[in-house]
């Protein structure tokens, strides 16, 4: 057994139970019938890493995937370069959200993921992990459950370049307020970890389109925003503003 000083010590299970409490590895064992042999064994691989401070790379482009990642407090961004070498946000992690399920497929992360503010993640060796789930098929179709959801879940944000500027951005939040729901947060009322340039990023809008945005649906009611806090007043009209099928849907247009 490592130190606790060791930044690779095993999460012991009953730490794992508190602190993990709505996280997507907390799925893995927690609902699970598992014996007390089993319970050992998962705790085995087990792993916490950090706590990773603003702007520090848990991901690398290129790095072999040798372990899926879950946020347990904090925030990531996953970024690609674009053919002008600039930064492209793919992907914003929050807490309970598991991280490298793209690189399965490869063997090799192809983004960097990095830190949004102080983070720390636990993490499970895959191959440990495979190996397991071999020997537990519930672990194994928990497991495939969750890889299903995160994937469905990018793919309806994949479809957010399509739309005109105010149906991404109440999208990004419809997508925000469901995915803090489900770790057992408010729905409502939120931070948002990242910057409006990163939010624009993600969004393919300038920082300003996105600040104006915001700025409108604060006048419309629909929310209020203090900073990175962020409350959602007015859940039906957003939620009709996102199943919205008219206007212009090109990538960069403008709407007064």
């Amino acid at each position: 057994m490592h130190t606790g000083g060791d930044s690779r010590t095993p999460l012991q299970l009953y730490e794992f139970r508190k602190a993990c409490s709505s996280c997507s590895l907390r799925e893995l064992c927690l609902p699970v019938a598992l014996s007390g042999l089993d319970i050992d064994a998962l705790d085995k691989i087990v792993k916490r890493k950090g706590p990773l401070q603003k702007g520090d790379k848990l991901i690398r482009p290129g790095q072999p995937m040798t372990a899926l990642h879950a946020v347990l407090s904090g925030s990531l961004k996953s970024s690609t370069q674009d053919m002008n070498d600039e930064e492209q946000i793919i992907a914003f992690h929050l807490p309970g959200e598991l991280i490298g399920l793209d690189a399965i497929g490869s063997g090799k992360h192809s983004s960097t993921t990095e830190a949004l503010e102080t983070t720390s993640v636990c993490s499970i060796p895959f191959a440990e992990l495979e190996a397991l789930a071999h020997k537990i098929p519930s672990l194994q179709h928990q497991l495939l459950r969750i890889m299903s959801r995160e994937i469905f879940d990018d793919h309806e944000l994949l479809q957010v370049s399509r739309r005109p500027a105010e149906q991404r951005l109440a999208v990004l939040l419809l997508n925000f307020s469901q995915r803090f729901g489900r770790r057992g947060m408010s729905r409502t009322r939120f931070r948002l970890p990242m910057s409006r340039q990163d939010l624009g990023n993600y969004l393919g809008l300038a920082p300003e389109t996105t600040s104006r945005i915001f700025r409108r649906f604060v006048i419309q009611g629909l929310l209020s925003a203090t900073g990175k806090e962020i409350e959602l007043l007015d859940l039906q009209a957003l939620h009709g503003l996102k199943e919205e099928s008219g206007g212009n849907t090109d990538l960069h247009a403008k709407r007064s």
